[in-house]
């Protein structure tokens, strides 16, 4: 798992720096960038989460009713990694919808709230971070 051990080593210094600059757990933080790009090997356009808006349009898949369908959707494109990480941590502090997150008292708890809040469309998806963060000690 080199790959993992490596691609934690890249993200950790931005994801201490998105936790003191814009309040989200560090290991929430590497947890999406690792779950939303298969740990770094399926990045495109320096995006590490997934954020859609304009951009570039890639194939992905979304969540309909409980249903794993294909989609072609528009997503954010970034000079790079540090940029992709900055912006994922002002995209969460400043929408309303996540708010609760940033009242949570454990990142388990703020990955609950990004889920509850609709960050995926992943019925699994604050489960699959706890896992990532558990597994990798980054709680």
């Amino acid at each position: 798992m080199k790959h993992v051990k490596d691609f934690i080593a890249k993200a950790k210094p931005l994801a201490l720096k998105v936790q003191t600059t814009h309040g989200i757990p560090y290991g929430v933080c590497i947890a999406q960038a690792a779950l939303e790009t298969g740990w770094g090997r399926y990045v495109k356009g320096n995006n590490y989460f997934g954020i859609k808006g304009q951009g570039q349009r890639f194939a992905t898949h979304e969540f309909v009713n409980g249903k794993k369908i294909n989609i072609v959707d528009s997503f954010r494109a970034y000079e790079s990694m540090e940029d992709s990480f900055e912006d994922y941590g002002h995209f969460l502090r400043t929408q309303p919808r996540y708010a609760e997150a940033f009242k949570a008292s454990s990142p388990e708890g703020f990955a609950r709230e990004l889920q509850r809040a609709g960050y995926a469309t992943d019925p699994e998806y604050a489960s699959k971070l706890i896992s990532i963060m558990r597994r990798w000690n980054l709680v």
